[in-house]
């Protein structure tokens, strides 16, 4: 230990989630060589590689996995004793933009109730939304463009942790005056009659399309568009059916000539997750970010308790 500089686990466990130097000396506020001196100095002293080059970044050697658990949470140990001591962050008193990736149906849904939220309890803290793209968002995180992102597909990563914030179900969505479907549940004979819309796109929000393959009624699709805020004036103007998650059918029938109705068949709860960086990764800013979403997202309510953005 005598050899060994602290400052170096933080480099390493950043390196780790990061797999960028440059991500991690933006982190860090120092310079890129400085990083990779550091870089070296690690490497001589556990003689090993450590990380490899790759087109996607760097890769952790088996070594640097195993030494990735204990130094991640001896970082998260200091940090803590550190943000205890007074370096935590006031969002009453220090400005903050924070760039959050959405899908549509969380711009529609979820942000509403994150600017209201914000604007009681964080009037110094604002929001860049970027379009989520599951297929790179996570690289986006790990190269800090993003601070945080929500999503309901399962994405597994060591760069990143993955914080569950509510589960629902899944509902069929009509115009008020549909003709046909009534106001019970639809039954499943009726449903592969009707003609159905559904969402295709990089939101990675695929359980309506695979609930319609599951009943063989993919050929009853009359219309696909790219984004969820579309179905709204598409449903109020057509005898067309589309199926979403309840509480975004509940929002969307707050404001639209439509209705809910249960479907015929059970289905698999849909779990939507805030992601972001490892913990001993985060500024105190982003700390401050993840628990703002879980306890703002992280409580289900109704359309009609959702408080007016000033």
């Amino acid at each position: 230990m005598k050899d060994f500089d602290l400052n170096l686990a933080r480099v390493f466990v950043l390196l780790y989630e990061t797999g960028s130097v440059t991500v991690t000396a933006d982190a860090l506020r120092v310079t890129q060589p400085t990083v990779s001196y550091s870089l070296g100095r690690l490497r001589r002293h556990f003689d090993d590689e450590l990380f490899r080059r790759t087109g996607r970044g760097l890769v952790p050697t088996a070594t640097a996995q195993r030494m990735y658990e204990p130094l991640h949470r001896a970082v998260a140990e200091i940090d803590g004793v550190l943000s205890q001591a007074g370096g935590g962050f006031d969002p009453d008193q220090t400005p903050a933009r924070f760039s959050i990736a959405l899908s549509d149906l969380g711009e529609v849904t979820l942000l509403p109730r994150l600017a209201a939220a914000a604007r009681e309890a964080a009037p110094q803290v604002s929001f860049t939304v970027r379009p989520l793209d599951v297929d790179d968002v996570e690289r986006q995180l790990a190269r800090g463009e993003v601070d945080a992102f929500v999503a309901t597909p399962v994405m597994t990563s060591h760069r990143t942790v993955r914080i569950p914030l509510f589960r629902e179900r899944y509902v069929a969505m009509v115009a008020q005056d549909h003709p046909r479907v009534g106001r019970g549940a639809v039954p499943l004979e009726r449903l592969g009659e009707e003609r159905h819309a559904i969402v295709v796109g990089p939101s990675g929000h695929a359980a309506p399309r695979e609930l319609l393959a599951q009943h063989d009624l993919l050929d009853r699709v009359a219309v696909e568009v790219s984004r969820f805020s579309a179905l709204p004036y598409l449903l109020e103007s057509t005898d067309l059916v589309a199926i979403l998650p309840e509480y975004v059918a509940e929002v969307f029938a707050a404001s639209h000539r439509l209705r809910p109705v249960p479907l015929p068949f059970e289905t698999e709860p849909m779990e939507v997750a805030a992601y972001a960086r490892h913990e001993a990764s985060r500024t105190p800013a982003q700390r401050w970010l993840v628990s703002f979403l879980v306890g703002v997202l992280g409580e289900q309510v109704s359309p009609a308790q959702l408080p007016v953005v000033p």
